[in-house]
């Protein structure tokens, strides 16, 4: 990864004392250089340029729901209010901006402390990366560097993988939880320039939020399928995936006729429900397209919109409190099901199972990083994993959490 000014020498500490990092990766660069952020708008993705950037831990203290919000109005883009229409054009000239925040963040934001170690420290909890209308330019020639991508280590072994299945559906037994989700993790040493890897993975089938975001010493690579919130003009829509099987007819026909999965998929679309009607008008929440099921690389994956009307001025810090962390990726109920998690998993979710995506005023787009990798300056990250019901069988979780990472290794290795 290349990097340019160091952290120490561009930090400076802003509201709250959070480290604003304005310009990290274009600092030098003159004209504007290729943003490929999730889910920003086509026609601004090669020629927009870092205005400002907000950078957070969970270590900083503060909210970092509210953070973001301020941080975003004070650069030109209020999103106090999501049900006022669009602007046609900004006063300011901002054009959006990129938001990430970390799982981590989120189970914060509903009351969890997460206590597993994170295995990319570099990588921070919360960004926000104002950008403006620049001047585009084609991305620069020539033959691509070397690039290398060592063995991956995993977190947990299939055994542990599969004993933490076995304690979730004893919790379930007990009462504790509905579902689970759980999440693996791993680490692969590289050599050379990480980024093209990582943006390919935007191109993988399916891939509604591709994109990457880069920080100094951190970058995120995403192919995530999954919304996990949309306003547009105060109109709410998550889509919710849950059940996964082989591309096949088989695996197609498997899908629709399991009970279990269509069991797990309808918990976490009513917690989805739930999340959405803490901020919609009374009244207002809906199901759409009920286990729709969808492609995703070489994975069939049942898929749900729900959709509302948001409750008279929604901000963004109450829509991140609300939908943070994402319920397909935590269980039911939410907090019950993060202790659990907490209690399970070795290490931190770091980059994934999180949100990134893009807004404006008018306009909030949101993917969970579900299929999603991350670098820091020495190595490749990857997670995965799936929801466990009381009738989830551990092999089969194991084997389900290997066939969703597996595209994202080999694409990352350049296969």
């Amino acid at each position: 990864m290349a990097h340019g000014k160091s952290t120490e020498r561009m930090r400076k500490v802003g509201p709250y004392g959070v480290e604003t990092l304005p310009k990290v990766c274009a600092a030098d660069s003159g004209p504007a250089t290729l943003v490929d952020v999730p889910a920003a708008p086509t026609a601004c993705r090669g020629a927009l340029t870092e205005r400002a950037r907000l950078q957070w831990r969970l270590g900083d203290g503060g909210d970092p729901a509210a953070l973001a919000e301020e941080f975003l109005a004070a650069h030109g883009l209020p999103l106090h209010d999501l049900t006022r229409p669009a602007p046609a054009h900004h006063d300011t000239g901002a054009c959006g901006a990129a938001l990430y925040l970390s799982a981590a963040a989120g189970a914060h934001l509903a009351g969890v402390a997460s206590t597993a170690p994170e295995p990319a420290p570099a990588l921070p909890d919360l960004t926000v990366v104002v950008y403006d209308h620049g001047r585009a330019r084609a991305t620069p020639g020539g033959p691509p560097a070397p690039w290398w991508l060592g063995e991956w280590t995993e977190s947990w072994t299939p055994r542990q993988h599969a004993d933490a299945v076995t304690c979730v559906r004893a919790a379930i037994g007990r009462g504790d939880v509905y579902q689970t989700n759980l999440v693996g993790h791993a680490a692969a040493r590289y050599t050379g320039d990480p980024l093209p890897a990582l943006s390919r993975l935007g191109a993988l089938p399916g891939a509604r939020y591709g994109g990457v975001l880069t920080g100094d010493g951190w970058a995120i690579g995403c192919a995530s399928p999954e919304t996990l919130v949309e306003v547009t003009d105060g109109h709410l829509i998550t889509r919710p995936i849950k059940g996964t099987r082989p591309a096949t007819a088989a695996g197609r026909s498997e899908l629709l006729a399991s009970a279990k999965e269509r069991a797990e998929h309808i918990m976490i679309v009513d917690l989805e429900r739930n999340d959405l009607a803490r901020i919609a008008r009374t009244g207002t929440v809906r199901v759409d397209d009920l286990f729709a099921v969808r492609r995703w690389c070489d994975l069939w994956q049942a898929e749900s919109t729900v959709r509302a009307a948001a409750a008279d001025g929604l901000g963004l810090a109450d829509l991140l409190r609300a939908t943070c962390p994402g319920g397909s990726v935590t269980g039911a109920p939410k907090h019950a099901a993060l202790t659990q998690i907490g209690a399970l998993e070795p290490v931190g979710r770091g980059a994934s199972m999180g949100a990134l995506g893009w807004v404006a005023p008018g306009r909030v787009d949101l993917g969970l990083t579900i299929r999603t990798a991350a670098a820091d300056t020495e190595r490749l990250h990857t997670w995965a994993g799936g929801g466990i019901t009381w009738d989830s069988d551990a092999d089969a979780e194991v084997a389900e959490a290997a066939a969703k990472t597996a595209p994202i290794r080999a694409t990352l290795a350049g296969r």
